[in-house]
């Protein structure tokens, strides 16, 4: 058999089966609009969402693809066995796919700064946060350039440099100079960021405490699935606590015989100063959570059996936020991070950024953990009756002789 007769052959064989698949395809299309017809209506708003609908479509391209490579390679070989000319330069059409990939992912680079970009974390409320904000922004900008950079080479030479029957490609095997440059700046940079990062996490977790500006102690203790928040008395301390002492009174386990957890005092909502230090003493009950506020780029897991310690100060006050956000409703927040349950979703707590004023006003209101009920069942004293000022003693006597007057006169 002949060359020409073997492709003339094949031809008509593939031709006949891509008939055969649109002749299906159409029957298939014409019993499916019948059924359709009979059928009740389909929500295709469910259909849209189905895994398998699009699993068919993802089928039906690698199909159409399959199709049309088979029909283009019956095309060369018809050429080839009648003598003609190779009728697609592929060389050409890969060089031109790697100019328009280069375009399109250069674009998608562009897209993704200006729409995913604004989805990053919100601008940062804390000290620590602006600082970690410009390590990451310096550590994106580097990358991004050396990013288009070697995409813009890697694409542009393989466009340019595609094959040609008329250039014959110079070997050109090593170069010391190019070897050193490439290793070198990258050295280079890369020893700037991580030195930068090694700071920033030191200024962090390593911070020199000011006598003048102590940092306020915060307790908060996850569990499934809520958030406890401990604040100090008067001592500014806050109180040990001991799993072993968990009852159904004395949930978190507060150790009360240490004096420093008698005057403690229990919040539903974090409220904190502006430009002061805040110290959080993170400890879980149960598994792991993970303690997460966004705003003030705080992070860090809450460990049963292990407290954890994080320091910040926050810089910008809830109400400045609003109208830096134009938003009156704008809240900050600390969630779960960590996926701890069922109920993971309902880990959140309001958090106010306030006033020093404000926030010892806010203070004073709080009631202690420690309650009557508690004293009882630790065998503690009961808690003496509020001290009266000097005024109120004498308004309190002045009233109790004029009852005693009246009482003489009748």
């Amino acid at each position: 058999m002949s060359l020409r007769k073997f492709i003339t052959n094949k031809t008509t064989a593939a031709l006949a089966v891509l008939l055969t698949v649109f002749a299906n395809t159409s029957a298939f299309a014409q019993e499916a609009a019948a059924g359709a017809a009979a059928a009740p209506k389909v929500d295709m708003g469910e259909v849209y969402k189905s895994v398998i609908f699009y699993v068919l479509v993802f089928l039906a391209v690698c199909l159409f693809i399959a199709i049309v490579g088979k029909a283009i390679r019956v095309y060369e070989l018809s050429r080839e066995a009648q003598g003609k000319p190779v009728g697609i330069n592929w060389n050409r059409v890969h060089a031109s796919l790697f100019a328009l990939f280069l375009v399109i992912g250069l674009y998608g680079v562009y897209w993704e700064y200006t729409v995913h970009g604004a989805m990053l974390l919100p601008d940062a409320a804390s000290i620590h946060g602006e600082r970690i904000d410009k390590m990451f922004n310096l550590t994106l900008i580097i990358t991004t350039i050396v990013f288009v950079v070697t995409h813009i080479l890697l694409f542009g030479f393989s466009y340019i440099y595609k094959y040609s029957a008329k250039r014959k490609a110079y070997y050109y095997p090593h170069n010391n100079t190019i070897e050193k440059i490439w290793t070198i700046i990258p050295a280079l940079v890369l020893t700037v960021l991580v030195l930068m990062g090694f700071l920033t996490w030191r200024s962090i977790f390593y911070k020199v405490e000011d006598p003048k500006n102590k940092a306020i102690q915060i307790e908060v203790t996850s569990e499934q699935f809520k958030w406890s928040i401990r604040y100090p008395g008067a001592d500014g301390i806050v109180g040990k606590r001991n799993y072993k002492l968990t009852t159904a009174s004395n949930a978190l386990g507060i150790d009360f015989k240490d004096l420093n957890s008698r005057d403690d005092e229990m919040a539903d909502e974090m409220v904190i100063p502006v430009n002061r230090p805040v110290r959080l003493l993170l400890n879980s009950k149960d598994v792991i959570h993970s303690f997460y506020m966004p705003h003030f780029r705080v992070q860090l897991n809450t460990v049963p059996g292990m407290q954890t310690v994080f320091e910040f100060t926050p810089t910008i006050t809830t109400k400045e936020m609003q109208e830096k956000t134009n938003d009156p409703n704008f809240k900050y927040l600390f969630f779960c991070a960590k996926i701890c349950g069922g109920g993971h979703y309902n880990m959140q707590k309001d958090v106010r950024v306030v006033s020093e004023k404000e926030y010892e006003e806010w203070l004073a209101e709080q009631k202690t953990y420690l309650n009557d009920d508690l004293r009882k069942e630790f065998n503690l004293p009961v808690a003496p009756a509020p001290v009266k000022s000097v005024a109120d003693s004498a308004a309190t006597d002045s009233v109790a002789a004029k009852t005693n007057q009246m009482a003489l006169n009748k």
